[in-house]
């Protein structure tokens, strides 16, 4: 029997688009909302945009992008849009894809052949789509990018291989930059382009974002830019410097203005398409909107029933707001937070940029917009949030009494006053963790810092070899008010010596990440070296020290393998692989080598050089 109803086949631009646009009207008064917002959190400015099918129905700057000069924000103004990067990044993906070049079910190690994962589980089962939401089970370590940044792509991939997954492939959503680096990495290596000439060619180029950027450098030569600020203490708006994110850029380099970023979201919204041209395959934009992984239950609470699910796409988080199918995806970084969203089956999208630190405005501002332009009932998200606040403080208090009435009950039990183990300058040196970099630790009087490429901490001794890191910036010195979480935990050898500081910086993980320590090693002339090659003995031993063609230094003990010394000070040696010895020579008045002293955990041994 047929059926009475016709059947139609809906294209997809279709299927998420209304007949009618939706009129600017409905937006009435969100001036004041934002203003409202904007006074609640005390930030210092935010750019908007709303699109609706394939128009920009509304754009518009708050506030300021610079407060110093007192210098308004508007629409065009630029500003780092973070982690709102990461769906560019996916999307050069299925461009690829529909021309033929991978498939999202290939291993990445197919086509960046010196990437390795941490484990043969990794390495041998990890598919493109793991990378792309974040179902590897290798926590973020963030820090490793963020404190030993580099322009070396390469480079910073290869640390991959050195940090430890806290779950098994698949079984839990945990966000990884690391992974979008990789992805960008796969785009170059088969398009023989950069990462950047990708997205400035794919993207900005069609999508007539002429002044939208991916670096700092290109940023700061602009006029209409924003300055990033923090909210310090609760009350207090000062500057940040802007984050060079070097190699990390695939992951949130670009810095774009909301106007701009308004045709971003038209081709999400009108099936791939701008102006009627195909920019992303149509079987992307359906795939890369659904879900691929579960970050969070997020179920339904009294307060907002219809708000919940928490998913994961391509590069873009999937929620139920307020019953609309909502696809989003934030943004962070030094002195700027995002939020890059749209609604499929409304054809709206909302783009919120802000000049604040870690801040709750785009969340805010976009919820503001939506609920209007959605036209669903209003809720004040200014007091929202002032409400939100109110009880973290009241939060906060109970847990500070809690501490007190602690202290009140240990009263008794008096404080140890402690001091390091070692003399300050044992603590200096290097330190190296192959997963994530170098730094080195100093001595300023009886002070040590230490010293990253784009920072510098004052560790402040708290016990024992424990150390709190505070940072010190060239504006505003050492706040010892700002207490850090962090803390640099030194370890010994078992010959007693400082061998490593452990850091707690990947809290998926159940231990810290441990630095080695290097001690300072002095480069010396073959020359200067060759002084002490010979043949040592002792308790009928020869120990033999030669020098080779690499113009190296070592030592042979019969029976053991040969170890390479390293020049550490005056006639002072450490070995390159073995923690904790180290070998010494000892001289005649007139400068001749007679005795090597090896130096071990079990002891002192003198040999005496023969001849």
């Amino acid at each position: 029997m047929k059926s009475s109803f016709p059947f139609f086949v809906l294209s997809l631009s279709l299927l998420f688009s209304p007949f009618f646009g939706i009129s600017q009207d409905r937006l009435k008064n969100i001036e004041k909302d934002i203003e409202r917002i904007l006074e609640a959190t005390k930030a210092p400015g935010v750019a908007v945009a709303v699109v609706n099918r394939d128009q920009t129905i509304y754009a518009q700057g708050f506030g300021l992008r610079d407060v110093e000069n007192n210098v308004p924000m508007d629409e065009n103004t630029l500003l780092a849009i973070g982690s709102s990067t990461k769906a560019f990044t996916c999307a050069v993906l299925g461009q690829l894809r529909d021309e033929g070049e991978l498939s999202f079910d290939d291993s990445p190690r197919d086509y960046v052949l010196d990437l390795s994962f941490y484990n043969d589980e990794l390495n041998n089962n990890i598919i493109i789509q793991d990378l792309m939401s974040h179902r590897t089970g290798i926590p973020r370590h963030d820090y490793s990018w963020y404190l030993f940044p580099t322009d070396d792509r390469d480079s910073l991939l290869h640390r991959i291989e050195h940090h430890e997954p806290f779950t098994g492939l698949r079984q839990q959503w945990y966000y990884n930059n690391f992974m979008y680096l990789t992805q960008g990495v796969i785009t170059e290596r088969i398009t023989g382009k950069s990462w950047e000439d990708n997205i400035r060619e794919r993207f900005f180029a069609p999508l007539d974002m002429t002044r939208s950027n991916l670096s700092i450098d290109e940023l700061e030569k602009e006029s209409n830019k924003a300055i990033g600020y923090e909210l310090h203490q609760d009350s207090i708006v000062r500057a940040m410097d802007y984050y060079h994110i070097a190699a990390m850029a695939p992951a949130g380099s670009i810095n774009s203005s909301v106007s701009e970023m308004a045709n971003w979201l038209k081709v999400w919204i009108n099936g791939g398409k701008l102006r009627e041209k195909q920019i992303l395959p149509e079987s992307y934009i359906t795939e890369a909107m659904s879900s691929h992984a579960v970050i969070t239950g997020a179920l339904p609470d009294m307060t907002h029933p219809d708000m919940y699910l928490s998913n994961y796409g391509y590069g873009w988080m999937i929620n139920s707001y307020r019953g609309h199918y909502r696809v989003e995806h934030g943004g962070n970084i030094d002195g700027f937070s995002a939020s890059v969203a749209f609604y499929p089956t409304d054809s709206i999208g909302i783009v919120v940029l802000t000049n604040q630190n870690g801040s709750a405005v785009p969340s805010l501002v976009r919820n503001a917009i939506a609920d209007k332009i959605l036209e669903e009932e209003y809720i004040d998200w200014a007091a929202y949030y002032l409400d939100q606040q109110g009880e973290d403080e009241e939060e906060n208090s109970a847990d500070e009494d809690e501490d007190d009435s602690t202290e009140e009950e240990n009263a008794a039990t008096p404080l140890l006053i402690t001091t390091p183990s070692h003399p300050i300058a044992d603590y200096t040196g290097s330190y190296h963790h192959p997963g994530y970099g170098r730094f080195t630790i100093s001595a300023h009087e009886d002070s040590l810092f230490a010293r990253f490429k784009l920072m510098k901490f004052y560790l402040k001794h708290e016990h024992y070899d424990i150390f709190e890191p505070l940072q010190v910036s060239e504006d505003y010195g050492i706040d010892t008010t700002d207490s850090s979480p962090l803390r640099f935990n030194f370890t010994t050898n078992d010959a007693g010596e400082i061998a490593s500081v452990k850091l707690r910086i990947e809290p998926a993980l159940d231990h810290p990440i441990e630095f080695k320590h290097e001690p300072e090693v002095v480069e010396l002339e073959l020359s200067e070296i060759q002084i002490y090659e010979g043949e040592y003995e002792i308790a009928g031993a020869t120990i033999k020290v030669y020098t080779k063609a690499d113009g190296e230094l070592y030592l042979f003990v019969p029976g053991q393998p040969e170890y390479q010394l390293l020049a550490s000070g005056d006639d002072l040696f450490i070995f390159k692989d073995l923690d904790g010895f180290k070998a010494s020579f000892n001289k005649s008045a007139e400068g001749t080598v007679t005795e090597l002293v090896l130096h071990q955990p079990n002891g002192t041994f003198t040999a005496k050089r023969k001849g």
